[in-house]
């Protein structure tokens, strides 16, 4: 089955973190891909890559990057298919990549999770897919009443707790 979804990382070194898209892709069954590409080490091969993902059948980008973090917007600027960036955190504790996928030029625009939230961009690739797959759709609708049976869940445990007390300083 061809990929809806391609996760694209600057350097296989994102790879831990990017696992967690990877993970949730597949528990919502949807299909994609891993790629490595570099906006500044392989930048024909990125350009070929965005000019060619639509006719592929990908209808959904997720691109990770750390540092100044050019790969989203550079393959944003290439397809007009939706684009999610990831910033990694690699120097600066990520903010100079989140800062750098977030602020995009006009007629650019780049879907920004927060940093290393691979699952949530994830997640929100799904969402997107799901305005036209009836199936990922319904899995998106089970995995959200999920959150809400755990945190009820929680909240039944916690009422049972009858000798817990404040610490003070």
């Amino acid at each position: 089955m061809n990929p809806l979804v391609s996760v694209i990382m600057g350097s296989t070194s994102d790879l831990p973190i990017m696992e967690k898209a990877a993970k949730q892709l597949n528990e919502m069954e949807v299909p994609f891909e891993l790629i490595a590409l570099s906006a500044h080490r392989t930048p024909k091969d990125v350009a070929d890559f965005a000019t060619q993902a639509e006719e592929r059948g990908v209808r959904v980008i997720i691109a990770a990057a750390g540092m100044a973090a050019h790969l989203p917007g550079v393959i944003a600027s290439m397809t007009t298919l939706p684009v999610i960036g990831v910033p990694i955190k690699s120097s600066v504790e990520g903010i100079d990549a989140l800062l750098s996928i977030v602020q995009m030029p006009p007629g650019i625009p780049v879907a920004t999770v927060g940093i290393n939230a691979a699952q949530n961009a994830a997640l929100l690739a799904c969402q997107i897919l799901s305005e036209s797959n009836s199936d990922i759709a319904s899995r998106m609708a089970a995995y959200k009443e999920s959150l809400k049976s755990k945190i009820r869940k929680a909240n039944e445990e916690l009422s049972q707790i009858k000798d817990y007390q404040f610490k003070t300083n």
